[in-house]
């Protein structure tokens, strides 16, 4: 076994260490020394003048209450006659399924649940307009039965009766522990996952997971982030505007903060400004060199929920120990200010040596893009142009592993270069541990900016992927702008990105963009629409998808219009022509998104630092287009799903024009990167840099590739398996651990003549098959032994004061 138990818990306390230094080192050098001086990292509350106190007027609260006499309904507008409100006689509070009586008894609101899963629902009619993120939900009620209550906010209306269904696939992200019995209890309850105020139009409740169980509930309250701060003091915390995070210190009017700093040579300071209420809030900042204080900006908030970004020249005090004062006033004592990520930083010096580490380096994961539909991979459409220009520049790799096949899992395998067993996210719910150590955080350790575009939850804060990064975009800030059916995330991060890299030429960067255009929905942005698919097919296609949905039996897949060929037949749809649009619409949106690639790249040149920047594009999973029977992914480890592409691309550190034939995993990706950046691999890495194989050089050791698809939990996918694959030699072993009636235990395929897994040829080579499985079982052991414990473990071994840092960034919960 690789690793020994004694070597597991070393390796795990690095890993501790590294994540906690990361998060609380002060001062940090990049490319030729450039420094990185984080505020946030040197807040001490000691530093804090002229304390507000709290705000005069708290924000009002959002509860529901059925105690006294009920709301006054709206007044109706002029000339029409008055209406009675939906479920008057519960208060806008609507019975789901498994949920019997409800009625309003004594100041209660009571009922009596006939399932596991009862739901109740509520619309909420005012308070739309206030962008404030929930911090809290808080529940007062009493069950009789169950173990768990939980809720889920929703931005319109859905058929509450498939609620049930669709949270066995996707659980509500707002659970508690119940305390069952007569006793009224009070659940405060932190949604895993960020949401903001008009997203909240419709609130459902589990009061519990127990069939026959009586429940009252004396209130519901929503507990909005500006209620919550107004009990705590200033510090440091992760907050957003508009689903846009930063790591935050965070005031009132009239207070100041200062930092003593010694600054370096070509200093500027960094840094966005906002507030979370209307109140208009100006900031200020000063440079005191002994008795001499120097106003170096000004700035007056007037729009709320949104960052406003500053870079300051500190150029005339390089060098010096100076006192740097952040303070704010408002007409309002206790008005709230956001001073997201300030950073000093040091301006590289003009001119790159030949051979110096990567300045800025750029991740872009290419939601499941399938390799065999580039044409950088001999693709007959031209998919995509611009990375197969990109390819010839740079170098192409042909025969590159996910770890696993979905975002979920497979996103933390390549920020931590960890494989899923370790690393431990395999459910919905799953949160990567702090202890584990990010991409970003080994970069942000290093000095560099460190930014991140998030398309899906799953990649942000919800999974704990937020580590490392100063700056956090999360998918949400996408609404309205993200194509037809908001699945198009490239051209807005795009837009984004080429602004923010105008600001940060200077200084070395890491980004992890994440784009979800070839994702379903596949229905593509204009002009990509009709690239290939026909434009008068577009309205067959969605009224075959209304049909799908009553003949699909699975409730998820059936609201994607994701069927098998069987459950096509029976609707009345024609798989081969459902399938052929469902592909010109997704090498469309592929095309979309190859296009605003290149405007990433034109900005990278127009800006002069090409030549030190690198980019790796990676897909994290496929797409399944009936291969082995379904559409969709996530559900098996066969070809179609985790061969992906992999391209890197930087003209002064990527040798021009390299084919690699050696089959690599995902997990190698990070190491690549920080090689190409002298940047240490921290330790417990499982991956290895790819560095040897750009330059035909020595160092790579040929190990096969590993993939896995564990159990999602609540109802997986059906036929669905546990089911791990390892790649050697001429060979792919799939070990079906957990399996359907119907699935082998081993299956063996040709790894180069059968790229999708057709043929299962296991029965004719036993001794092979023999062989793999056990090199497969002492990879699971190793990677077994080296899974990172739970936040709540490493909780047990730190201090108050190094938790609640963590906590207060947002990394363990």
């Amino acid at each position: 076994m690789p690793y020994s138990s004694c070597r597991t818990g070393w390796w795990l306390a690095i890993a501790i260490a590294a994540a906690f230094s990361s998060a609380c080192s002060r001062s940090s050098a990049g490319p030729d020394g450039a420094k990185a001086i984080r505020l946030v990292d040197g807040f001490d509350a000691k530093q804090v003048e002229g304390s507000a106190g709290k705000p005069a007027s708290p924000p009002p609260r959002t509860e529901w209450r059925f105690d006294g006499a009920p709301p006054r309904p709206a007044s109706p507008p002029p000339g029409t006659r008055p209406s009675p409100p939906p479920f008057a006689e519960t208060r806008g509070w609507e019975a789901g399924p498994g949920v019997s009586g409800l009625a309003i008894r004594n100041g209660l609101l009571v009922g009596r649940t006939t399932t596991d899963f009862p739901v109740i629902r509520i619309e909420r009619t005012s308070g739309l307009d206030n962008a404030d993120q929930l911090q809290a939900l808080e529940i007062r009620m009493r069950v009789t039965g169950g173990a768990n209550v939980s809720a889920v906010t929703r931005p319109a209306t859905t058929d509450i009766k498939l609620e049930p269904a669709l949270a066995g696939r996707v659980p509500w992200p707002i659970t508690a522990p119940a305390v069952a019995g007569e006793q009224m209890q009070t659940y405060t309850i932190t949604p895993a996952a960020p949401v903001s105020g008009p997203r909240i139009r419709y609130l459902l409740i589990r009061p519990t997971d127990a069939p026959g169980a009586d429940f009252a509930i004396e209130s519901v309250r929503l507990v909005f982030r500006r209620e919550q701060l107004a009990g705590i003091s200033s510090g440091v915390s992760w907050q957003g505007l508009r689903d846009i995070f930063r790591e935050t210190l965070v005031t009132r009017s009239p207070e100041t903060v200062r930092f003593q700093v010694t600054l370096p040579s070509r200093p500027l300071l960094d840094l966005a400004v906002g507030a979370p209420q209307d109140d208009p809030v100006t900031f200020r900042i000063g440079v005191r060199q002994g008795d001499k204080d120097t106003p170096v900006m000004t700035a007056t908030v007037t729009t709320p929920h949104r960052w406003e970004r500053h870079e300051i020249d500190l150029t005339p005090f390089a060098g010096q120990s100076v006192s740097l004062s952040l303070s704010t006033t408002a007409e309002k004592p206790g008005t709230l200010a956001f001073w997201g990520a300030p950073v000093v930083r040091q301006r590289l010096a003009p001119g790159a040596a030949a051979g110096a580490p990567a300045q800025g380096v750029i991740l872009v994961q290419l939601d499941t893009l399938r390799k065999d539909h580039l044409d950088a991979y001999g693709y007959e459409r031209p998919t995509a142009p611009v990375l197969r220009g990109l390819a010839a520049e740079g170098a192409i790799f042909q025969n590159a592993i996910s770890q696993t096949s979905w975002t979920k899992a497979e996103s933390p395998s390549i920020l931590t270069s960890l494989y899923p067993t370790t690393h431990g996210v395999r459910q919905i719910p799953d949160r990567l541990p702090a202890s584990a150590t990010t991409i970003a955080e080994a970069y942000r350790q290093a000095g560099y900016a460190t930014l991140s575009y998030s398309s899906v939850v799953f990649t942000g804060q919800f999974t704990n992927l937020h580590q490392g990064f100063e700056e956090l975009h999360e998918g949400e800030s996408t609404a309205g702008r993200a194509g037809p059916r908001g699945a198009k995330t490239a051209r807005e991060f795009v837009d984004r990105l080429v602004d923010w890299l105008g600001d940060h030429r200077d200084v070395p960067f890491f980004v992890y963009l994440h784009f979800f255009d070839p994702h379903p929905p596949y229905e593509p942005n204009r002009p990509y629409d009709s690239l290939w698919a026909e434009p008068k097919g577009r309205e067959q296609y969605l009224k075959d998808q209304e049909a799908l949905k009553k003949t699909v039996t699975d409730a998820f897949m059936a609201q994607r219009g994701m069927a098998t060929r069987e459950e096509m037949v029976k609707a009345g749809v024609d798989p081969d022509t459902y399938l052929r649009f469902s592909k010109d619409w997704y090498d469309g949106s592929i095309r979309g998104m190859d296009t605003e690639i290149g405007r990433l790249v034109e900005r990278l040149r127009d800006l002069g630092i090409a030549e030190r920047s690198v980019i790796a594009f990676y897909a994290d999973h496929g797409e399944e287009f009936h291969e082995h029977g379904r559409m969709w992914h996530g559900q098996s480890v066969y070809g179609e799903l985790i061969r992906v592409p992999l391209i890197l691309w930087g003209p002064g550190h990527v040798t021009k024009g390299v084919k690699i034939d050696e089959p690599v995993e995902l997990v190698d990706v990070m190491p690549t990167l920080l090689d190409l950046s002298a940047i240490p691999v921290p330790a417990g890495a499982q991956g290895q840099s790819m560095r040897p194989l750009l330059v035909k050089g020595s160092g790579w050791k040929r190990r096969p590739p590993i993939a896995e698809r564990q159990p999602m939990g609540g109802d997986d996918f059906p036929g669905a398996a546990e089911s791990y694959a390892i790649m050697d030699g001429n060979w792919k072993l799939i070990h079906n651990v957990v399996r359907p009636p119907d699935k082998p235990e081993f299956e063996l395929f040709d790894f180069y003549q059968d790229p999708l897994d057709q043929k299962n040829v296991a029965a004719e080579h036993p001794d092979v098959v023999e062989r793999l499985a056990k090199n497969l079982d002492a990879w699971h052991q190793m990677a077994q032994a080296a899974k990172l414990k739970p936040d709540s473990e490493l909780a047990k071994g730190m201090t108050r004061e190094q938790l609640e840092q963590l906590r207060s960034l947002g990394y363990v919960k």
